[in-house]
């Protein structure tokens, strides 16, 4: 692996990252990467709170700019040692075929010649004049060229500030939409939860009375059939005695027969009747109310795509092997296989329920349209 130039490391190190030159009033930020004061303030745009890095895009809640005193001495004493070079007489240059000094310019072959070069025959019909008076002419059409890309880049660093405005405000604004679905189904269990605790206990309750109910039936019904068991061998003992003895007491045996029917037990509670059918409305009540939320999707085919075959009632929706000739909308989706729903929300809590076949590649969900 090449070694790198340090004299390129050193201006790179002394260079600002968003103007390209040396640092002017060099300041870090808590990243620990610096810049311009200037070239930093305005791509924050005059904001001083939820900025970010533009190199490693760190965000911090405050602008802090802290002074970094060290690069600035050290671009200071690059200064000066270019000015101190730029004052001492730079070696002149020779042509490699007749070592002379390159002192004039072939504006054909847009190269530096000497004067020997000049009188040859390679440049004999060639447009030749001094090397500075070239020099200058290109430096001014660098400097029209710097002019331009400065301007340039000025603009796109006003537009790169107006993007993270905008991606910051967009930000906040899908913060706060999350913060209240967090809130809103927060509210929302909270309210399922204490609906399921206060409905089990009232079945609880219900479960208690209607054992007790039922305990209090079971014990008559046994009380009845412990005295029809007694009456029924009574009876039967009597049935076996003599013809005499069985006569001589078959009227007192009637009449107790008769005054001894068993008498039918009471149902059970009628309030229990009520309170079950009571219980049944609430479930049915909370469930009216969980089906408030759900939404009646049906798929719209104008936004289909081609490849997407929809049922009759645009309740189903699968890929085809081919696309379908439909109509050219601004709607439809013509690179993605996708399909919208003809209804939209703005506002409210709504949920859908959706049976997914084999297919792998799908997803669902809701966007902004």
């Amino acid at each position: 692996m090449a070694a790198a130039n340090p004299a390129k490391t050193l201006q790179d190190e002394m260079t600002c990252p968003l103007c390209l030159e040396y640092f002017n009033d060099p300041v870090f930020l808590d990243c620990d990467h610096s810049y311009c004061r200037a070239c930093i303030t305005q791509c924050w745009g005059g904001l001083t709170a939820d900025v970010s890095c533009p190199q490693c895009r760190r965000t911090f809640p405050q602008g802090n700019l802290r002074p970094n005193r060290q690069l600035r001495s050290i671009v200071d004493a690059a200064r000066a040692l270019r000015l101190l070079a730029g004052r001492e007489p730079a070696a002149e240059r020779l042509c490699e075929k007749h070592q002379e000094p390159l002192k004039l310019f072939c504006r054909e072959d847009e190269i530096p010649i000497c004067v020997v070069c000049d009188k040859s025959k390679g440049h004999r019909a060639h447009t030749v004049i001094p090397a500075e008076e070239a020099a200058e002419e290109f430096q001014e059409r660098l400097q029209a060229h710097l002019k331009t890309l400065r301007i340039k880049r000025q603009k796109l660093l006003g537009l790169k500030v107006n993007r993270e405005k905008t991606s910051q405000k967009y930000l906040k604004r899908t913060q706060a939409e999350r913060q209240k679905i967090v809130t809103q189904f927060q509210q929302l269990r909270q309210f399922l939860e204490e609906q399921e605790r206060l409905l089990l206990a009232q079945l609880q309750k219900l479960d208690e009375m209607i054992v007790e109910a039922g305990t209090d039936t079971v014990t008559k019904l046994l009380e009845q059939i412990s005295r029809l068991s007694e009456r029924i061998r009574e009876l039967e003992g009597t049935c076996r005695k003599p013809a005499s003895e069985f006569l001589q007491e078959i009227r007192g045996t009637l009449t107790r027969c008769e005054t001894g029917q068993a008498q039918q037990p009471d149902e059970m509670a009628p309030q229990l009747e009520e309170r079950v059918h009571g219980f049944s409305q609430k479930v049915t009540a909370l469930s009216e109310t969980l089906r408030e939320f759900k939404a009646n999707v049906t798929l719209d085919p104008d936004t289909a795509h081609p490849q997407l075959v929809l049922s009759e009632d645009g309740k189903r929706v699968r890929l085809g092997n081919t696309r379908q000739p439909r109509l050219d909308t601004r709607e439809r989706f013509d690179s993605v296989s996708c399909v919208l729903g003809r209804e939209g929300f703005t506002s409210g809590r709504h949920y859908w329920e959706v049976e997914v076949g084999d297919g792998q590649y799908w997803s669902l969900g809701v966007c902004l349209h």
